[in-house]
């Protein structure tokens, strides 16, 4: 289990591609071993993980969009999904 921190900078993976499926009405995570279906949290985490901006920047953003945003539940979301090998920090 990798250790994140606040200034950790997540992206998707190579291969990796979040994508809105409209049969499902749902975001989709396609990467090559498979698909996830993401809840509507993590979709919202996982849209912000461009490579660039860190996790405070993404928690920062979030809380415009939402109520309740926590750091700590965006690393522990990015640590589960940096444990499947969907995201990588820079």
């Amino acid at each position: 289990m990798t250790i994140l921190e606040r200034g950790s900078v997540p992206r998707l993976r190579r291969g990796v591609r979040l994508s809105y499926d409209q049969t499902r009405e749902t975001h989709v995570l396609l990467f090559p071993e498979g698909v996830l279906v993401p809840n509507a949290t993590a979709a919202a985490v996982l849209s912000l993980c461009d490579g660039v901006e860190d996790v405070a920047g993404i928690a920062s953003a979030l809380s415009k969009r939402y109520a309740g945003v926590r750091e700590e539940e965006i690393l522990d979301v990015l640590s589960r999904l940096g444990d499947r090998r969907i995201v990588e920090w820079t």
